[in-house]
């Protein structure tokens, strides 16, 4: 039991110390030394960016519905509604960098998968099997092109949303008072226009990372 325990915590110690000198040559190969080849890792890797876009949507989704309370604010405590306004723009703004990062640690190792690939074709004797192999490889890339121009694309749009929930909370924060969020409730009409459109774009991101997960699954397994 205690050395399973080790088995499974050994690779993440050693992915942390590749990390700190920027190498990640030696946790990929811990990680084969394991079992876990570049092709799992990243299977992984969307699967953990997909879900960050479904928490990220989820925010965004909560955190307009928290803006556009202020166009039905009939009084009360001002800087308590700044209080949770700043919390949920502070709260989208570490979605925000989860789903970048994500993005990146997938770019990352599709990069090194591809390259591994590409230079093991020159590797094989037998002209049928190389030709299989670069088959397969150019419709994996060009199913993951097509995956992480969709994961870019929503990226994109968050920017645009999140300066604009930043700016609201900056006006209030130094204009609390009522004809301020009046003069807010405009703005609110483009914001839900950026999210919708956000959201969207999340949603068929989302899509494609699923159907990835599930063609790269099935040919392994076929």
């Amino acid at each position: 039991m205690l050395q399973s325990h080790r088995c499974r915590i050994f690779p993440v110690l050693v992915w942390l110390v590749a990390a700190s000198c920027g190498c990640s040559g030696i946790y990929y190969k811990t990680m084969e030394a394991f079992g876990y080849h570049k092709r799992d890792i990243l299977v992984s890797s969307v699967e953990k960016a997909r879900d960050s876009q479904e928490e990220a949507k989820e925010q965004f989704q909560t955190a307009l519905e928290k803006f556009t309370s202020l166009i039905n604010f009939k009084g009360g405590e001002l800087e308590d509604t700044y209080n949770k306004l700043n919390d949920e723009y502070e709260e989208s703004k570490d979605r925000a960098e989860a789903v970048s990062g994500r993005i990146e640690d997938v770019e990352e190792v599709a990069d090194a998968l591809f390259q591994e690939w590409e230079g093991e074709l020159d590797a094989y004797s037998n002209e049928r099997l190389r030709s299989l192999s670069e088959e397969k490889l150019q419709n994996t890339r060009s199913r993951y092109s097509k995956l992480i121009g969709a994961m870019k694309h929503a990226e994109a749009k968050i920017e645009p949303v999140l300066k604009a929930f930043g700016d609201q909370v900056l006006f209030l924060k130094h204009n609390l008072n009522a004809r301020a969020i009046d003069s807010l409730k405009d703005e609110l009409v483009s914001v839900e226009t950026d999210v919708a459109s956000l959201i969207k774009d999340m949603e068929a991101s989302v899509n494609e990372a699923n159907q990835f997960i599930d063609q790269i699954t099935q040919e392994d397994s076929a």
